[in-house]
């Protein structure tokens, strides 16, 4: 089907040429760089990663081979999605402090999960760091960024492409027939693991990822803040990444 489709853009006239590929998905670039610009510090510009974005789908419109039967939009969205991560890098958002405190939180949240046989709270998470209850809000805020970014890079197709959250939960005719049987394995797994979330996380996250709400849309629906819905999709990511490390061992 996939194959089909992806062939059927190029019978008729004549297949769209580099510049109308790149035209036409314009604005998946904006849509890309949209989801992603309001959780970046202040001083990260979207324009700067709006110009790497589009570096992004120039490469792919260069690279696209229609003959893998693959459609454009899915393979541009690839390429896209890492070179905004890879700008990020570079400009040192996702810092070497950030990781280790990242790595520090999401081991405290498997060994709480593990011993209570239960999802941690946010206090006794905080307890098992040492610090109070203000201060893990200000440490989810500090990681908020490198939790998307690490859940992003926790799969790949059978090619090595990265798969994306939102890739995992919404199915798609885009993607190929081994893509689609990865992500409904991955889809499943995810699903048990997102039920068992607290019940503000499971919400949140459903929201942001599958109604494609943002922050503030999601805090004017559950009756709180974007910086509490923010603190809460970025505990809910440390609580995924765990379970994913669990499914794919």
């Amino acid at each position: 089907m996939c194959a089909l489709k992806a062939k059927r853009q190029f019978i008729g006239n004549s297949p769209p040429s580099r510049d109308e590929l790149i035209i036409e998905h314009l604005p998946l670039v904006k849509y890309l760089v949209g989801r992603i610009a309001p959780q970046l510090p202040p001083h990260v510009d979207p324009q700067d990663l709006m110009s790497a974005a589009m570096i992004g789908l120039i490469n792919a419109a260069d690279r696209y081979d229609p003959a893998r039967g693959v459609l454009f939009k899915t393979f541009a969205e690839q390429h896209v999605r890492g070179t905004i991560i890879d700008e990020l890098r570079s400009r040192d958002v996702l810092s070497r402090s950030m990781r280790e405190k990242y790595k520090r939180l999401e081991r405290e949240v498997a060994s709480l999960e593990h011993r209570l046989g239960r999802n941690p709270t946010g206090e006794e998470v905080a307890d098992a760091l040492n610090i109070g209850l203000d201060d893990y809000y200000e440490m989810l805020d500090d990681v908020h960024v490198f939790t998307f970014i690490s859940i992003d890079d926790s799969w790949e197709d059978n090619e090595g492409n990265p798969l994306c959250l939102a890739d995992v939960l919404c199915e798609s005719e885009d993607k190929s027939p081994q893509q689609q049987v990865m992500m409904k394995q991955l889809a499943e797994a995810l699903g048990v693991a997102i039920e068992t979330l607290p019940e503000k996380e499971r919400l949140a996250v459903t929201l942001y990822y599958s109604e494609d709400l943002n922050l503030k849309e999601i805090g004017e629906a559950l009756g709180l803040t974007e910086s509490r819905i923010s603190q809460l999709l970025s505990q809910a990511m440390v609580r995924l990444r765990g379970k994913l490390k669990l499914h794919k061992a």
